[in-house]
């Protein structure tokens, strides 16, 4: 398994970027998202600004307070004293409600707007076309829609106030001490870079022994997915001992990566708190002679401490913000290379191409079609392939293995184009019709039927969104489905479980057939549909494909022959090219044709299988 995998799993750190010109540039543009919402997100920027400068006002006026109290008239200043800490009171109240505001107002500008970048990111990603999906894996795009998006999401709600905060503090705080006393601010200025570029070198070994730990942990993962995925392999051969060495050997690994990581937070926890406390020290002791020599007053130093402390702090921040604003700016490049994508002609436009009758008649012919899949360009897997359905015809495609059957298939629902050659729908080019709207009146039921973690009537209704409940049961009963449906406890409110799990095979297929006869295509499609079932089923199944095939032009993929004996024509695909083409009893008579051996070996095996079970 690839590393990359692996991370989408564990939520290991995102990758970073390098921050320049070009890939700053990136990330602003994908902060586009925040226009609906730009004036409340100024106005929590403006309240973050105030909130931070008034942070800056408690060490001004505590040394005030400070000096008040050391000095000789004392007594006299006690009314300033109350006025000064009345005043600081409500500096705090004011600083108090700018929290709340723009902790509040970032928060909601961040959700909504992550939820607008969301929703646009997965409506690009479920329009790009085929070839898009077979050069990527499903867990990279996974990530960009959660860990990339997510990390956003933080920058903008987190992140980014931190940033500004941390930088209006560093910096108002350093012109204040400035004020205080220069020698002061040369000596804090001498000593924080120092701890500052230590923090980051025991930052980054932190980070790396933190991600050999996630990738450690990750193959613990890996051990226990493939074992319970393969746990009647492991049962049969005894294996329990084995495949627990292997995750105790994982998590040894683990183990040893993690303590090696905790030494190293340890030192460093040890490190910055002497770091720190040795410039406070360090600063007390300056500051004291200072005192000694009347270069400073009491409530100078106390304000000087005060002040280092928020800068001290700023600066061991920044390492942190820094490394994740980094991730982010991976993170909205890869968003960004998503959004860049084209896509398929979205639903918005459809129509504008041309205009699909109400219903299509059901006319297909390819006319010399060759294709080569964008992965794969050395090899061409369609080599001229003519052939004419006419309307309401079975059509059936036989052959072996790999010989370029499902391309056709991918074709006709114009998931790929050819690279040569012409595709025509009822005469027309089908480049003329509208993507959606000519799949619109295409239905597939296919070998291995993917059903949704919903209801039974919400996977029938996938035909037909919107469908009513007496449309999705009088489907159900024509596919020969209503009976085991009624029978279970919720009948179609039963949950199908995780792809279909709950369901038999034979189920699964006839929910997918259901669903094919709610949408009431022109052009239907079967995958091997009745393949790996039992004899039952099977007949169960070949009654509703003979409903669902009634005035619909039909392409049958198959294996196995017997079960397309009755097509009205036959087309015998070989190495990308039409071998054979004819009805069964014209296939079947051709010496040395490919359709006969195939059935002659088929029928055999089938006619010893009956024997042998008698």
């Amino acid at each position: 398994m690839s590393r990359h995998s692996r991370n989408d799993r564990v939520g290991i750190d995102l990758p970073k970027a390098k921050l320049d010109r070009e890939s700053v540039g990136e990330a602003l543009a994908l902060f586009r998202c925040l226009r609906p919402y730009r004036a409340r997100f100024a106005a929590a920027l403006v309240a973050l600004f105030c909130g931070s400068l008034l942070s800056l006002a408690f060490p001004y006026l505590a040394g005030h307070i400070v000096d008040a109290a050391v000095s000789p008239q004392a007594a006299g200043l006690m009314a300033d004293v109350n006025r000064t800490a009345l005043l600081l009171l409500g500096i705090l109240a004011l600083q108090a409600g700018c929290q709340f505001f723009h902790s509040l107002s970032f928060a909601t500008v961040g959700q909504r707007s992550l939820v607008d970048l969301r929703r646009e990111t997965y409506g690009r990603l479920i329009s790009l076309p085929m070839s898009f999906f077979a050069q990527r894996r499903v867990g990279e795009l996974a990530s960009r829609l959660s860990a990339d998006l997510v990390q956003i999401e933080d920058t903008l709600i987190g992140i980014l106030p931190q940033f500004i905060r941390q930088s209006t503090l560093l910096l108002g705080g350093v012109a204040l001490i400035a004020s205080t006393s220069l020698k002061l601010t040369g000596l804090m200025l001498v000593s924080l870079p120092v701890l500052s570029a230590v923090a980051v070198m025991f930052g980054r070994k932190t980070r790396k022994l933190s991600r050999e730990a996630q990738d450690r942990l990750a193959d613990t993962a890996t051990v226990v997915e493939e074992t319970l995925q393969g746990i009647m392999n492991v049962k049969a051969f005894t294996n329990e001992r084995y495949e627990l060495g292997r995750y105790e050997a994982g998590l040894n690994l683990f183990l040893a990566t993690t303590l090696r990581s905790a030494r190293l937070r340890a030192g460093f926890i040890a490190f910055i708190v002497f770091s720190l406390f040795g410039s406070v020290v360090l600063v007390l002791w300056a500051g004291a002679r200072l005192l000694h020599t009347g270069e400073i007053t009491f409530g100078d130093l106390t304000r000087f401490i005060l002040c280092n402390t928020f800068v001290a702090g700023a600066m061991g921040q920044f390492a942190e913000l820094y490394s994740q604003i980094q991730k982010t700016v991976g993170a909205t490049q890869r968003v960004r290379e998503l959004l860049r994508e084209t896509g398929e002609i979205p639903l918005a436009e459809a129509g504008t191409v041309g205009v699909v009758p109400a219903r299509l008649r059901g006319e297909v012919a390819f006319e010399d079609v060759r294709f080569t899949y964008p992965s794969r360009p050395e090899v061409e897997v369609l080599r001229g392939i003519s052939l004419h359905a006419r309307p309401g015809q079975k059509i059936a495609l036989v052959g072996p293995s790999g010989a370029g059957k499902s391309t056709l298939i991918a074709l006709l629902l114009r998931l790929y184009e050819p690279t040569h050659g012409c595709l025509r729908v009822d005469g027309r080019e089908a480049a003329d019709f509208p993507l959606l709207e000519l799949r619109g009146q295409m239905a597939l039921v296919p070998q291995e039927v993917l059903l949704f973690g919903g209801s039974v009537a919400e996977n029938i209704a996938y035909g037909r969104p919107g469908a009513s409940r007496a449309d999705i049961e009088a489907a159900a009963r024509r596919a020969n489905a209503h009976e085991f449906i009624a029978k279970f406890p919720e009948g179609y409110d039963t949950v199908v479980g995780d792809r279909g799990i709950r369901l038999s095979g034979g189920q699964r297929q006839r929910v997918a057939i259901a669903r094919a006869l709610l949408r009431n295509p022109a052009i239907l499609i079967l995958d091997e549909a009745t393949s790996s079932l039992d004899s039952e089923s099977e007949r169960l199944i070949q009654e509703a494909l003979e409903t669902l095939m009634q005035g619909r032009t039909t392409f049958i993929i198959a294996h196995r022959l017997a079960t397309v004996r009755h097509a009205d024509r036959i087309l015998v695909i070989s190495d990308g090219r039409v071998a054979e083409a004819g009805t069964h009893d014209e296939l079947s008579v051709i010496e040395g044709g490919l359709y006969r051996r195939l059935a002659q070996l088929q029928f055999r095996e089938t006619s010893a299988t009956e024997l042998s079970s008698i």
